[in-house]
């Protein structure tokens, strides 16, 4: 038997009305919350013209329990009563952080990863004999300065007000089992029975950093966490066994194509983690922005952004899905096993899983646009909308990753000649001097004019190379 509290919020349209109804759950046993170095102040909130009141139970449990409690006075996240400011919090979300230099594909996957990661396990979606957690493991590509931490950073803020539990940058493999451990909660289902889990979001903005020179371990773990178990179990640095309940990993990082190649095993790439990832690839900023201010408006969005997140964060139960949806995805799901958005073998693990993508994506979409919970059509479709687009640019994350020895100077070469149109050999090999000799350099070009990616020009003592707009 484990002593867990259990925390009971209660909402009213005054304070003396507020206060009453907790003096009457104070006779049945539960107790009032006071702020933290205030214990003679109750944990009262104001939203607006709402009061809510918190109130706290410790009970004895197992791994779950029933516990006595009127179901109709307990406020559950995503309750009507519980209005949203904004129409859609992605949408929103974009418009607030314009003014900013990362490309609009960064802050929208920043926006969905801290969705994901207040959604926590206390959402799910049953599907047959299949359930979906929301979470999910985002990492944003590209070359430094392409602003991938000002992405992060924008997104941040609200994981923090809303004390959404977050892994160390830098952490041992140890460490991080033991902080997921101790991420435990617990949530009351509409039935009145409380579960456990343990919710974590990994953050780290040098994500290959994190996991090290090819750990193959920390690999293994955070691949077995991806599927959401019930019950995880190590082994101890004593030889004993733990086990940890309830597990809910999301990850969002940030990396470099240079970084990707020096420090995942090549026998990852396309499958076990890295198939589990979705990949956001970006090749600069979107402009310079030299004072990247919020406005008037842009700070009263700030704070609607604010107030409906945490009422997202409110959210638990389980998901549910409209006739419209089921009906789309049936024909969805068989068609785009037969037609996959790129053909890549680095990405063949990812292809299998897409799908499982689009299902955690619909349910982040619903949770942006309402808390009812009903995932619809629309979320779905949006979904798709939203995985095409970044599937775009995908395949240029594992650039230069592969067997052949200068695969990564080959990848460069052809980037470098798609943007000028036109380079000299001299000009190149002067360019790569570190990287390759000169006999070296002729034979990626003789490759490269094989694929048909250029065509060379003799020009007296040099060699003019043309690009001849062939995506490869």
């Amino acid at each position: 038997m484990k002593k867990r509290t259990v925390y009971l919020a209660l909402e009213a349209n005054s304070k003396r009305e507020l206060m009453q109804k907790m003096s009457d759950y104070v006779t049945e046993g539960w107790l009032p919350v006071f702020w933290p170095l205030h214990d003679k102040e109750v944990c009262t909130i104001e939203f607006g013209s709402v009061y809510i009141g918190v109130l706290g139970m410790t009970v004895a449990v197992t791994e779950s329990t029933d516990i006595k409690q009127d179901k109709k006075r307990i406020i559950r996240c995503g309750d009507l009563n519980m209005q949203r400011k904004l129409d859609d919090w992605l949408n929103s979300y974009l418009l607030c952080t314009q003014n900013t230099e990362p490309r609009e594909t960064y802050r929208l996957w920043s926006a969905i990863s801290i969705i994901a990661g207040a959604l926590q396990r206390k959402c799910r979606l049953d599907w047959g004999t299949l359930v979906f957690y929301p979470n999910m493991y985002i990492v944003l590509v590209g070359p430094p300065a392409a602003r991938k931490g000002t992405a992060m950073n924008l997104a941040r803020q609200f994981l923090e007000e809303n004390q959404i539990k977050m892994a160390a940058e830098a952490i041992t493999r140890e460490a991080l089992i033991r902080e997921l451990k101790n991420s435990t909660d617990t949530v009351v289902t509409e039935s009145g029975k409380m579960y456990f889990h343990s919710s974590l979001t990994i953050w780290s903005q040098e994500l290959t950093v994190f996991l090290g020179y090819q750990n193959h371990q920390l690999m293994s773990d955070l691949t077995d966490w991806y599927d959401c178990r019930d019950q995880w179990t190590y082994r101890t640095k004593n030889m004993g066994t733990d086990e940890i309940i309830g597990v809910y990993v999301n990850i969002f990082g940030a990396t470099t194509p240079d970084l990707i190649r020096s420090t995942m095993p090549l026998d990852a790439i396309g499958g076990g983690l890295t198939s589990r990832m979705v990949f956001i690839f970006e090749e600069n900023k979107a402009r310079p922005i030299a004072y990247p201010g919020l406005s008037v408006e842009e700070k009263a969005l700030l704070e609607e952004l604010k107030y409906d997140f945490a009422r997202i964060h409110m959210l638990s139960g389980q998901f549910k899905t409209t006739n419209a949806f089921l009906e789309k995805w049936i024909r969805w799901y068989p068609a785009q096993e037969h037609n996959p958005p790129f053909v890549d073998s680095r990405f063949d693990g990812y292809m299998e899983r897409r799908a499982n993508h689009v299902m955690k994506l619909s349910m982040i979409c619903n949770a942006s646009r309402t808390g009812d919970m009903l995932v619809d059509v629309v979320d779905l479709e949006r979904a798709i909308a939203i995985l095409k687009q970044a599937e775009i640019k995908m395949p240029a994350t594992f650039s230069g990753v592969g067997k052949l020895n200068n695969a990564d100077t080959m990848t460069k070469i052809m980037a470098d000649l798609g943007t000028a149109k036109t380079m000299l050999f001299s000009e190149i090999l002067t360019r790569y001097k570190s990287d390759v000799d000169k006999w070296t350099l002729e034979k990626i070009l003789e490759s490269l004019e094989a694929m048909k990616f250029l065509r060379r020009i003799a020009m007296g003592n040099d060699i003019k190379l043309e690009y001849t707009k062939r995506e490869i």
